[in-house]
């Protein structure tokens, strides 16, 4: 199972978190209750309990809904899941502290541990654009942000989700049809930090960056292709969003 962000229950958990940096909480709480309530399986579950957590302000609350999530994130055996897992933990074990358990805390405190030191994704990865490429050809950072283009990049990104890549395509700058590369990282790589943990659990995206080339061993054209509606919402909310590009 791997994130989708045109199914109907991650819709329904972005907007919860809109509503809620609006202030609306309440609002925001029953967006939440209602993807708990529509989703069809595991991850979706993890996710919508993750968002119901999140919004908790006791620490037995928080905890039960944590639970739930840790509960359907390991059914689902997702690499997603696995990558929310260091955080979760992490948010656990301070809720058993806010409730006095310490045997709790150091527990869930040795699993956040445990869990950030597994061997990172293993691809397949892919690299969208709309630039006309060949195999062999290597990416590298130093261009300007799709999204805002003012920022020279000091790193290239990348994806292990193929329609991910598929939507970074869409949004790319250029006159040029859309293109998914298969990719190979040819140095280190980390997880995005301008996609994990800010919004979503871990890095539900598999979204990551590197200083070192990516070279390009082949290309897709088979992906789940935007609608010009679903299109028209991802531009409105790139343009409304004022957060800085951690670069």
């Amino acid at each position: 199972m791997e994130f989708n962000p045109n199914s109907p229950v991650i819709q329904l958990c972005m907007q919860g978190m809109d509503t809620a940096e609006k202030g609306q909480c309440e609002a925001a709480d029953k967006l939440f209750m209602q993807a708990w309530n529509e989703a069809r399986n595991d991850f979706e579950k993890f996710i919508a309990a993750h968002f119901i957590a999140r919004y908790r302000q006791d620490a037995l609350g928080k905890l039960q809904w944590l639970r739930t999530a840790l509960q359907h994130g390991l059914s689902a055996d997702s690499d997603a899941v696995k990558s929310a897992l260091p955080s979760l933990y992490a948010v656990m074990a301070q809720c058993y502290k806010d409730l006095g358990d310490a045997d709790n805390e150091r527990k869930y405190h040795e699993s956040a541990i445990s869990a950030g030191e597994q061997l990172p994704d293993k691809g397949p990865f892919y690299h969208g654009t709309r630039a006309d490429l060949q195999v062999g050809d290597l990416l590298i950072a130093g261009g300007r942000s799709n999204y805002q283009s003012e920022i020279v990049m000091n790193h290239i990104y990348f994806t292990a989700l193929v329609n991910g890549a598929g939507l970074a395509a869409a949004l790319a700058k250029g006159d040029g049809r859309e293109r998914v590369y298969i990719v190979e990282p040819t140095g280190s790589f980390e997880n995005d930090p301008n996609v994990t943990d800010k919004k979503f659990p871990g890095n539900p995206t598999r979204s990551y960056r590197s200083t070192a080339p990516l070279r390009i061993v082949g290309e897709v054209a088979d992906w789940e292709r935007l609608t010009p509606e679903q299109l028209r919402q991802w531009r409105e909310k790139l343009a409304n969003n004022k957060g800085a590009i951690i670069n």
